[in-house]
């Protein structure tokens, strides 16, 4: 867990202040879902390269300005088994989006900046109605 936390740091060092890594807790989320907020979960593992791959468009993502309000919920694929589980995650490198409570997109495995991307832009369409983001729901996929 500690190393979790540490590769979360040193990925997000130099993202804008508005920018919010949160390791996951079922409170946390919670709350986070209380507030219609838009929200992505990141299922990743330290070992993972396809995360690594991921971890630099997730923060030039972050950096956006439409994504100040994005909360980002870090997962650790093998010390939260529990919330793998529960979330119906079957591999690390896995992204959910959700607005407040309702999923709106998730892919497994993806490095393709613009399908990740997709994914990201998901959390906002509930505040756009979908007219801004011109994004269709990307499909679950895997590999990259």
């Amino acid at each position: 867990m500690l190393r979790a936390a540490a590769l979360a740091l040193a990925l997000f060092a130099t993202a804008p202040a508005w920018a919010t890594e949160i390791p996951y807790t079922p409170s946390a989320f919670q709350a986070a879902q209380a507030q219609d907020a838009p929200i992505l979960v990141w299922v990743h593992a330290t070992w993972c390269p396809t995360c690594k791959a991921q971890a630099p468009t997730l923060a030039a993502l972050e950096a956006e300005p439409a994504y100040r309000d994005l909360r980002v919920f870090m997962v650790d694929f093998d010390s939260q088994k529990d919330v793998v589980r529960a979330m119906g995650v079957q591999m690390q490198s896995t992204l959910i989006a959700y607005h407040g409570t309702k999923e709106m997109a998730r892919s497994a495995g993806q490095t393709d900046p613009a399908v990740i991307r997709a994914v990201v832009a998901q959390t906002v369409v509930a505040q756009t109605g979908g007219a801004k983001t011109g994004v269709a729901q990307p499909e679950t996929k895997t590999g990259g």
